[in-house]
């Protein structure tokens, strides 16, 4: 028994579509990290905007370039799951190391 192999391609139109929304978050990212002050955002709001923007850029080369879009769900679970476990982590880490600087 063999089954037949659905492979997805994108047409040129949708990796042109892909590359601007990624030069586009790009943009907006250098735009919030070095175009406005400080005293207009705050250093945390702008790392907290910075960060979901570069999440979301990932996802975009994951799911497109990497092909992630077209698989099945079982395997974007098996993605999705420890990356929301690390970025729990990841927040875990900072929140104890601020009170660790701040008892100092």
């Amino acid at each position: 028994m063999s089954q037949a192999h659905n492979e997805q391609t994108m047409t040129k139109a949708q990796i042109y579509k892909v590359f601007f929304i990624l030069l586009a978050i790009t943009i907006v990212e250098f735009i919030v990290a070095l175009a406005i002050p400080e005293s207009m955002m705050p250093r945390g709001i702008k790392n907290a905007i910075y960060g979901v923007l570069t999440l979301l850029k990932a996802g975009y080369i994951v799911a497109f370039f990497m092909h992630l879009k077209f698989e099945k769900i079982t395997m974007i679970y098996c993605i999705l799951v420890p990356l929301v476990f690390i970025v729990g982590i990841v927040l875990a880490l900072t929140y104890e190391a601020n009170y660790w600087l701040e008892i100092r």
